[in-house]
């Protein structure tokens, strides 16, 4: 059989057929390229150094991620590097951003690309498509890559390890690609699934961990004033629920108790007929009304529900508490991407979605959140978190409000750590991961047997911490209080420095009014007074007492020696041992005093 029946063709009969049909798109200028910052610059000269074939970059929400790889592909497009670009985001809206962003710099992307369609048009340097679509099709988007010299931008690559079908559609589809760059903002995913052109080096206990070529986290980002401070407010409260046995329970959030009382106190407290939101929800509002009058005065609220009924209920809530109707996105279609849209370019104040907003979805405006779910995988958290922390201006803070459970008081305290995918380790389910709460929400809509189950029948609210910087700040404050309104009060222009001495200023204010009123309270004749010992303090008082005392040294390290207060308190941790400070036992914090103090 003679070359011209071979089949199939070789690489170089798709590239001349193709050629052939199409009037190359003008390159983008680079000189109209907005200027890069420091990190940026110092990757992009890290990959045209390298010139491998792949390349992985971590960084934080809010850093840039976007204007990076976008830079990448003009400067390989005006070189002749490559002659196509290819980018693979998890969502349709996300199609539509990516699409937005390079038009604007002169890459012309098609975000209507179908598998249908087999090319792009040749007025497109490339498309950008989802990792659904190559899941489906991953030969037709081999095809496209064979056909040009192509680079590959996948965006959130962690989605690449979401099912095999999509690794491997995402392997097969790419491999013949000249570059492949991977970004992700968020730590990588908990399983053993291997993601495709990640690289993984062998480390401790011979586990295989991955390893990223460019690295810029939220601490550096914040030194650089590139993403906002976030101040975390979490709220505890008693709650009530009758289980499906008929018998009624009682728990306060925060408090140690099983994984099982905290799931079922955590969903009482998230329940819109109960007082905990309504409360909850009227103090983010507080919040959200202080930043739009102190600089911010576009300012948005987003609350993260767990479904979709729950959503509505919510929004309602919303509408009862402030007189203005919130903007709600129930799922990931058109007319979801156009309510987002309109919202981030509008005054609107408060905005409540399910899941598609928690990763990618860029409205910088948002400013204050509310956690009103309870997925809390490290990856949703911090893909949630992320979308806060965009800054527009020096000086902007975010605030999150969130119930006080043990395991998202850890989150919010190691918001600045690194995480990296390791293959092989055990893991430790924790009770709340989004398999549970899908399953969970299967099961209600099928049958409504979850409520059969399990009722609500009350929650209170009342601000049990504030966490910034690793640290947590504060005593418990009943919803509506004066001493509740010292810490929503706080000033919406600040930098990271003012806000830790802010939050240590006005815990200290609180704590010498709680002992005035004590005093005044026990006020006795001066004889009885002497011959009475003091009254001993609560556990709850005493691990207070030694926060205090912690963050008080803390501050006083941070001013000798500059190190950042979360830098300060994560040594303490690998030197003793145990959670974040906002978990830590009183014997824990007794350790971290007297370890503190010798450092």
């Amino acid at each position: 059989m003679g070359g011209a029946d071979r089949w199939p063709p070789p690489r170089s009969a798709f590239v001349r057929s193709e050629r052939s049909l199409r009037v190359p798109a003008p390159l983008p200028a680079i000189e109209t390229f907005p200027a890069l910052r420091a990190w940026q610059r110092k990757a992009l000269v890290e990959y045209l150094r390298r010139r491998s074939e792949d390349f992985t970059a971590v960084a934080t929400p809010g850093a840039g991620k976007t204007t990076f790889a976008l830079r990448i592909a003009a400067e390989l497009l005006v070189d002749g590097t490559v002659e196509a670009v290819t980018v693979v985001a998890p969502t349709e809206h996300l199609k539509k951003q990516w699409a937005e962003a390079a038009a604007r710099v002169g890459i012309q992307l098609d975000a209507a690309f179908r598998n249908a369609d087999v090319h792009s048009s040749a007025d497109f340097h490339g498309a950008v498509v989802t990792y659904a679509q190559v899941g489906m099709a991953p030969q037709v988007h081999r095809r496209r890559t064979m056909t040009r010299r192509t680079l590959v931008i996948l965006d959130e690559i962690h989605h690449a390890g979401d099912s095999r079908s999509w690794g491997d559609g995402v392997k097969a589809a790419f491999e013949p690609a000249v570059r492949r760059l991977m970004l992700t903002g968020t730590p990588f995913r908990s399983d053993d699934n291997p993601i495709p052109f990640v690289t993984y080096e062998r480390g401790e206990e011979g586990l295989l961990r991955s390893r990223a070529d460019s690295v810029y986290g939220y601490a550096d980002a914040l030194r650089d004033n590139v993403v906002r401070p976030v101040l975390f407010l979490a709220y505890s409260g008693e709650t009530r629920w009758r289980t499906n046995a008929g018998e009624e329970l009682a728990a306060r959030l925060g408090e140690p108790m099983t994984q099982d009382l905290i799931a079922q106190a955590w969903r009482t407290a998230l329940d819109p007929a109960g007082d905990w939101m309504p409360q909850v929800l009227r103090a983010a509002d507080a919040r959200l009304s202080v930043l739009r009058n102190a600089g911010m005065p576009d300012a948005g609220g987003l609350v993260i529900a767990s479904d979709q009924q729950t959503a509505r209920s919510y929004a309602k809530l919303i509408e009862q508490l402030t007189g203005e109707k919130a903007a709600v996105v129930l799922s990931d279609d058109a007319g979801a991407s156009a309510r987002i849209a309109t919202f981030a370019a509008s005054e609107q104040r408060w905005l409540v979605a399910v899941r598609m907003v928690s990763e990618g979805v860029d409205i910088p405006r948002l400013a204050v959140g509310v956690y009103a779910t309870s997925a809390s995988t490290p990856l949703y958290f911090a893909q949630a978190i992320g979308r806060f922390v965009r800054a527009r201006r020096p000086g902007e803070t975010a605030s999150v409000f969130l119930p006080s459970v043990p395991h998202l008081l850890g989150l919010a305290s190691e918001m600045e750590a690194a995480r990296d995918h390791v293959l092989g380790k055990p893991k430790d389910r924790e009770g709340f991961d989004d398999d549970l709460l899908e399953r969970a929400q299967r099961d209600e809509q099928a049958s409504g047997e979850l409520e059969k189950r399990f009722a609500a029948l009350s929650a209170t609210a009342e601000l049990d911490q504030v966490i910034f910087d690793g640290a947590s700040f504060g005593t418990a404050a009943q919803a509506g209080t004066p001493e509740e309104e010292e810490y929503l009060g706080l000033p919406g222009l600040l930098t990271a420095d003012q806000v830790a001495v802010l939050l240590s200023k006005r815990q200290a204010e609180q704590l010498a009014a709680q002992r005035r009123k004590a005093a005044v309270r026990t006020a006795e004749p001066a004889a009885a007074a002497s011959a009475a010992p003091p009254a001993p303090m609560s556990a709850a008082q005493r691990r207070v007492a030694l926060r205090r005392q912690l963050n008080a040294l803390v501050a006083a390290r941070h001013h000798r020696t500059g190190q950042p207060h979360g830098k300060i308190h994560a040594e303490l941790r690998r030197l003793c041992g145990g959670p974040p400070s906002a978990q830590a036992t009183i014997e824990q914090l007794e350790e971290r005093i007297a370890t503190v103090q010798t450092l």
